[in-house]
């Protein structure tokens, strides 16, 4: 027989339960909503955001994290080396809004792709930070409010920092035929 106060306590239980799952938000795209979640969560940061990324091209995404920074917001990058190019990248936005990226060099690629925020809400899944992810792609994003998991990823995170050197965007080759 169970008693009337475990038969609350399994109760609240299942209530809880629920409530925490109901607080993760998933997405898919194409043209599911995912870059207005990341841009939603990233108006919300308060003290910081970590970002790690495989490909960043995303301006919706670089104007809100620039747009944290100017509110006072810690903001600090990770990105795959393949976001050093000659041409203008996200990569070079960044840096020249004040948030200058770390390149990770030491890993054939650098395939994460998440956010934390204030170190209580991450945003992870398949989503790459770009326009085709939001548009084209078929692809997945988690924002998950999870302060231990997002210490997890912190950690991860600042590892990963170790290696990695400050970006400098690469110079556009020399023309080759010079006038004499």
């Amino acid at each position: 027989m169970i008693l009337p106060s475990m038969r609350f306590a399994f109760l609240l239980l299942f209530v809880l339960t629920q409530l925490a799952t109901a607080q993760t938000k998933v997405y898919f795209s194409p043209k599911g909503g995912c870059t207005e979640a990341i841009v939603t969560e990233l108006g919300r940061a308060k003290s910081s955001v970590f970002v790690a990324s495989f490909t960043f091209t995303s301006t919706e995404i670089a104007k809100a994290l620039i747009d944290a920074k100017k509110r006072g917001v810690r903001v600090s990058a990770i990105l795959d080396s393949s976001n050093e190019t000659e041409k203008y990248s996200a990569a070079t936005f960044l840096q020249n809004a004040g948030i200058p990226p770390l390149m990770d060099h030491k890993h054939p690629i650098f395939h994460n792709k998440f956010m934390v925020i204030d170190g209580a809400t991450l945003i992870t899944g398949s989503f790459n930070f770009t326009k085709a992810a939001e548009t084209s792609n078929a692809e997945n994003l988690l924002v998950i409010p999870d302060a231990k998991l997002c210490g997890q990823y912190l950690v991860n995170w600042q590892e990963h920092s170790k290696h990695c050197e400050r970006y400098e965007r690469k110079e556009a080759k020399a023309n080759s035929r010079t006038k004499k």
